[in-house]
């Protein structure tokens, strides 16, 4: 019996299909004029974890270009004690 991949439960049910959340925008890419810059640790936080690690790109919905020039910012900032390494 061949099942499909957007049915859920059990067998013979009605048909239920499972809601996809809405794909996340990289906001560097809409919003231009926003620099990733070391220096901008509050704008750094907002794409670390409470406990100090840096978010992957499925949380945060940054593409992957914009996604390596924020994790080299985040560990520019750390090096310069800007950032934690880790909370406590």
């Amino acid at each position: 019996m061949a099942t499909d991949s957007r049915r859920s439960g059990g067998r013979g049910g009605p048909r239920r299909y499972v809601r996809r959340p809405r794909k996340k925008v990289c906001s560097f890419c809409v919003d231009r004029q926003i620099p990733i810059d070391y220096k901008n640790a509050s704008r750094l936080r907002g794409l670390m974890s409470d406990r100090g690690k840096i978010l992957p790109r499925r949380q945060t919905g940054t593409c992957a270009k914009h996604q390596r020039q924020v994790a080299e910012a985040i560990k520019r900032a750390r090096y310069i004690a800007l950032l934690p390494f880790t909370e406590e």
